[in-house]
C-alpha cells in the first residue's frame, strides 16, 4: 500500500512539473509584452518626457505630477465621462439585441445556421474597416443615412459635426459591430442547457416565461458573466472605431480615454501626461475585473457551499 502510494505521489508530481514547463512559455511572453510595457509605462508617468526630453539618459523624475495636473482638466472628465457613456450604452443594447437573437436561432427552423453565419459577418469585418464605412453613411451630404432622411421629408443631420449626435452615430456602429459577439457566445451558453429541464418543466406546467426566469437565466449565469465582462473591456479601451469616424471630435466631444491618450503622445508629443491617462483607463479597467470576480466567482462559491 505504501509503495503503491509512493507511486502516486510521483505521477503527481511528474504531471504537475510537466504542466509547469507547458505554462512557462506564456508566462515569459506576458512578462515580457505585458508586464514590462506596463510598468514601463507607469515608471513614464512619473516623469516629465516630451519631444526635447526622451532622448535623453536620465529622464527629470517628477513624481505625481503628471496625475495631479489632470485633476482639474475638463478634456480628461470629458474623456471619462464619454467613456462610461459609450460602454454603458453599448453594452445594453449589445448584449438585449445579441441575447434575443441567440435565444430565436436556438430554436429549429429551416436556414437557422446559414443567417446565423451570415450574422458574424460584422464581427469578423475589422473594425477599421466597419469605421469607414459607417462614417461614409453618417455622412453630411452624401451619407445613406441622410438620404433615407430625405426620402421620408426629413431634413438632413449633421451626423458627425454636431457634440450632442456624434456620440449617437459611434453608439451605433459600435452595437452593429458586437451584436455577433454577443450572440455566439450567448448561443454556445444555451446549447449547454439540458432539453430535459424545459421538457420537465412543461410537464410542471410551467410557461415560456417561467422556464426563461427559472431555467434559461440561472443556468446561463456564468456565461453571461463572461459576456459582460468581456464586452464592457473590449468596448471601454475602444479606440480605432472613434479614430477614424470622429477623431475625438468634434470640440472633444467623442473624446474617450483611449484616444485622448494616443491624441497626447502621438499628436502633442506629451509623451508621460500620455501614459498618464493610459494608466487611469488601466486602473479603472483593473477595478472593474475585481468587481466581476467579487460578483461572479464568490457568488458561485458560496452557491457551491
Amino acid at each position: 500500500m505504501l509503495i503503491n502510494n509512493m507511486n502516486k505521489t510521483q505521477k503527481i508530481h511528474k504531471k504537475v512539473n510537466l504542466g509547469v514547463l507547458f505554462v512557462i512559455p506564456a508566462l515569459i511572453y506576458m512578462l515580457v509584452f505585458v508586464g514590462y510595457p506596463i510598468i514601463s509605462n507607469f515608471i513614464l508617468s512619473f516623469q516629465d518626457v516630451t519631444v526635447q526630453t526622451i532622448n535623453q539618459p536620465d529622464k527629470p523624475f517628477i513624481g505625481f505630477d503628471n496625475y495631479i495636473k489632470f485633476l482639474g482638466d475638463p478634456v480628461l472628465v470629458r474623456a471619462i465621462i464619454n467613456t462610461f457613456l459609450f460602454t454603458v450604452a453599448c453594452i445594453v443594447f449589445q448584449f438585449v439585441l445579441g441575447f434575443a437573437l441567440a435565444l430565436f436561432f436556438n430554436q429549429k427552423f429551416t436556414l437557422a445556421k446559414p443567417i446565423r453565419g451570415l450574422l458574424i459577418i460584422p464581427w469578423m469585418i475589422p473594425i477599421t474597416i466597419s469605421s469607414l464605412i459607417f462614417k461614409f453613411m453618417f455622412t453630411s451630404n452624401v451619407g445613406i443615412i441622410n438620404e433615407m432622411l430625405k426620402a421620408i421629408g426629413l431634413a438632413p443631420i449633421d451626423w458627425l459635426l454636431q457634440p450632442r449626435i456624434a456620440m449617437i452615430a459611434l453608439i451605433v456602429a459600435n452595437i452593429w459591430i458586437g451584436i455577433p459577439f454577443n450572440m455566439i457566445l450567448l448561443s454556445a451558453g444555451l446549447t449547454t442547457i439540458p432539453k430535459t429541464l424545459y421538457e420537465s418543466a412543461s410537464i410542471d406546467g410551467a410557461n415560456g416565461a417561467q422556464s426563461f426566469f427559472k431555467i434559461t437565466l440561472p443556468m446561463l449565469k456564468p456565461t453571461i458573466g463572461s459576456v459582460l465582462i468581456l464586452g464592457i473591456i473590449y468596448t471601454f479601451k475602444v479606440f480605432d472605431l472613434v479614430l477614424v469616424m470622429t477623431n475625438g471630435g468634434p470640440v472633444n466631444s467623442t473624446q474617450v480615454l483611449s484616444t485622448y491618450s494616443y491624441k497626447l503622445s502621438f499628436s502633442l508629443f506629451k509623451y508621460s501626461e500620455g501614459a498618464t491617462v493610459a494608466n487611469i483607463l488601466f486602473v479603472i479597467l483593473f477595478f472593474i475585473s475585481l468587481i466581476y470576480i467579487k460578483l461572479f466567482f464568490i457568488s458561485d462559491t458560496m452557491d457551491k457551499r
